[in-house]
């Protein structure tokens, strides 16, 4: 009889581990799926915040764009005026001036573009406007001022120099232009100069 009751009571006992270890396990299971749930739910707001951050990127370098371009189009603009006659002083008889000069290939993409190219039938001056000009602003000037004639070849027996402009000089960018032979044009008391002195040669290109 005791053996029995022993028996049962094992019985009993096996039966409420198998009952809890059930529940148990439902639980880990309703957890488990709560956890891949929630996990679905960060991934995609994590995905949605990465979209609205690479829209609002787009949106943000599409108004830089817009800003950096009607900048650069309003400092051409002041640069502009007063280049003939600075010019003109310096013993460079240029008459006539263009703004945005554009060579396209066939599909329509620009190839090379001049800010304001200043000319007589004799000479030209190249000149490249930036709103703050580094040295590598020059260094890139001084590799289209290479290929100017070899795109623009109706200048191929012209005399052709080169100018930079700009509101601020920095590195020393201004020094680096003057000794590679660049006419460097610089805003002093609101109105353009030419910053070169009167000993400065310039290069032909």
């Amino acid at each position: 009889m005791g053996k029995e009751v022993e028996i049962k009571e094992i019985k009993e006992l096996v039966k409420e581990v198998w009952l809890m270890w059930k529940e148990t396990d439902k639980r880990f299971k309703e957890t488990d799926k709560k956890f891949k749930e929630t996990d679905e739910k960060i991934r995609r707001l994590s995905e949605d915040t990465d979209r609205k951050i690479k829209e609002l990127s787009e949106e943000i370098k599409r108004v830089m764009g817009l800003f950096t371009s009607q900048w650069g189009r309003l400092v051409e603009a002041l640069v502009e005026p007063g280049t003939l006659q600075l010019f003109k002083e310096r013993g460079i008889k240029v008459n006539k001036t263009a703004k945005r000069v554009k060579l396209e290939d066939e599909e329509g993409n620009i190839i090379m573009e001049i800010d304001i190219l200043l000319e007589n039938e004799e000479v030209a001056v190249v000149t490249e406007v930036k709103t703050q000009v580094k040295v590598e602003d020059v260094k890139e000037f001084l590799e289209k001022l290479k290929k100017f004639k070899e795109y623009f070849p109706k200048y191929k027996e012209m005399k052709v120099y080169g100018a930079i402009a700009g509101i601020e000089f920095e590195e020393g960018a201004d020094r680096y232009a003057y000794k590679q032979g660049l006419f460097v044009l610089k805003f002093k008391e609101g109105m353009i100069k030419i910053a070169n002195d009167k000993k400065f040669k310039p290069k032909e290109w």
